[in-house]
């Protein structure tokens, strides 16, 4: 039976990414975080799909050895490879689908 979900743009976890499992595909895990702090620099073991649902994110990551910023809002994404070392920075309150390999961190 199919899951209808309708409250994305309402979530709220009861900690800054906290999150919702919405599906598990293939050995990757589709979940929906609230947040309204920054999450910790860190690289996943695969790659990670990261979909601003709400709110503004400032995306840090590395690239060549120098940091980078870009700014992200509603209906934009940021695709990590592996090993590429990032952090997400959300301005204010965001709400946040990831793609990811399944206990990535």
């Amino acid at each position: 039976m199919p899951e209808i979900i309708q409250d994305a743009q309402t979530f709220r976890a009861d900690k800054a990414w906290g999150a919702r499992e919405i599906a598990r595909i293939d050995g990757a895990s589709v979940r929906l975080h609230w947040t309204d702090q920054p999450y910790k620099w860190h690289v996943n073991d695969g790659a990670e799909v990261f979909v601003v649902m709400q709110g503004v994110v400032d995306m840090h990551y590395r690239e060549n050895g120098a940091e980078k910023i870009v700014q992200l809002g509603a209906g934009d994404m940021f695709v990590a490879g592996v090993g590429d070392e990032h952090v997400a920075h959300p301005i204010g309150e965001a709400r946040v689908l990831v793609i990811e390999r399944e206990g990535s961190v």
